[in-house]
């Protein structure tokens, strides 16, 4: 079991910012898990009947750590004005429903910062607040269809894969969602306002693709998948299968990372054709799938341990939690029984939030806590 990482002993980064959270799935409970594991006091509504959206209970949920859990029906008056009364008290409202639906409820930007001007409200959505598709379904793998990202993943001739939705959801989402909060607060210490963020997937995925955007301007990368470095077109940047059925990642871009891959093959530069032709390439594949297929994943792991080939052994999650390196970090570590990630990024002086999985608490007693004060004091 690993145990918990070592934290300075501090105040938490974001230590009396009181966020309220409105029930959805994705990426708004992923951001404000980082929220609160920086610190923040997050109290999440959740419906009275939350019916598919429940997957696991929102009391052992570990993306729900660092919360207080109150139900609250936002279709009946009073629940809606207890809950009016606690945004009236936060410095943060988060939602990620389809546009219109909390101006229905009652909780739109305009009627909660009329009477709470200091409030940063974030919207989390696909699409985003307007546009033909803004009220339309949609998921990580749509987001990123239209984006372009899902067209430039997968081999050549292949059709593209289904990534996990780590991309759209929560890279181009409760990141980005993240980042517009916290510049948002920044901003209300010298207006004294808060505003609207509207945070949209398809957004957050074009600014993850800006890289590849510039290179495809400046002629250094194809719309063809499979013909790029960084694509898996490259045989050094590619993963490889062993002789016990596991794989190996390899990322050896640069010459010098390039030339120590080499030697950990039993290869000299002279036994391999020139990598700058990609007409190489093929034959390269051939040669490093024939040589990887010789060992197993543990025994490559050991050739390579301490070189800078970039040559790494692909884990499962269970693997992944005794790796040396996220060991030594305690990135990945045990919490009531649970495999969870660590508090990311790490601080000098700031401690993270405790990490508790989320307790029930009562809507009346969180507003008793929150007492009333102006949301940019």
């Amino acid at each position: 079991m690993t145990e918990s990482p070592e934290f300075p002993a501090g105040e938490s980064p974001l230590a009396g910012v009181r966020v309220v959270e409105l029930t959805a799935i994705g990426p708004v409970p992923h951001a404000m898990m980082i929220l609160g594991d920086l610190g923040a006091d997050v109290v999440r509504i959740e419906r009275p009947d939350r019916g598919e959206l429940q997957v696991i209970p929102s009391d052992r949920d570990p993306v729900l750590r660092n919360r207080r859990l109150v139900r609250a029906d936002l279709t009946d008056p009073s629940g809606l004005a207890q809950v009016r009364q606690l945004v009236d008290r936060a410095d943060v409202l988060i939602e990620g429903f389809r546009p219109g639906t909390v101006e229905r409820l009652g909780l739109g930007p305009d009627e909660v910062c009329s009477t709470n001007p200091g409030l940063v409200y974030g919207r989390m959505t696909g699409w985003g607040q307007h546009g033909p598709a803004a009220r339309t379904a949609g998921h990580d793998l749509n987001y990123l269809s239209v984006t372009g990202a899902l067209h430039a993943i997968g081999r050549r001739g292949e059709r593209p894969p289904v990534p996990l939705n780590l991309i759209a959801d929560y890279g181009g989402g409760s990141v980005f969602l993240v980042i517009g909060i916290l510049a948002a607060l920044v901003e209300r210490n010298r207006s004294g306002r808060g505003q609207v963020i509207d945070a949209a997937m398809v957004d957050g995925v074009s600014v993850l693709l800006q890289p590849m955007l510039s290179w495809r301007s400046a002629g250094f990368w194809s719309d063809q998948r499979g013909d790029n470095v960084l694509d898996g077109g490259a045989p050094y940047y590619d993963t490889y299968t062993c002789a016990d059925g596991e794989f190996v990642a390899v990322s050896a871009i640069e010459h010098r990372f390039y030339a120590e891959l080499l030697s950990g093959l039993g290869l000299t530069a002279g036994d391999v054709p020139d990598r700058e032709d990609s007409a190489n390439w093929p034959a390269m594949r051939e040669m490093f799938a024939h040589l990887f297929a010789g060992r197993t994943r543990d025994e490559w792991a050991d050739v390579f341990v301490g070189t800078d080939a970039c040559v790494s052994p692909v884990l499962s999650v269970d693997e992944a939690e005794s790796y040396p390196q996220l060991r030594a970090r305690g990135t990945l570590h045990r919490h009531s029984g649970q495999l969870e990630a660590a508090a990311a990024p790490r601080f000098s002086r700031s401690s993270p939030g405790d990490g508790a999985l989320a307790s029930w608490s009562d809507l009346a007693a969180v507003l008793s806590s929150w007492s009333v004060r102006s949301a940019s004091g």
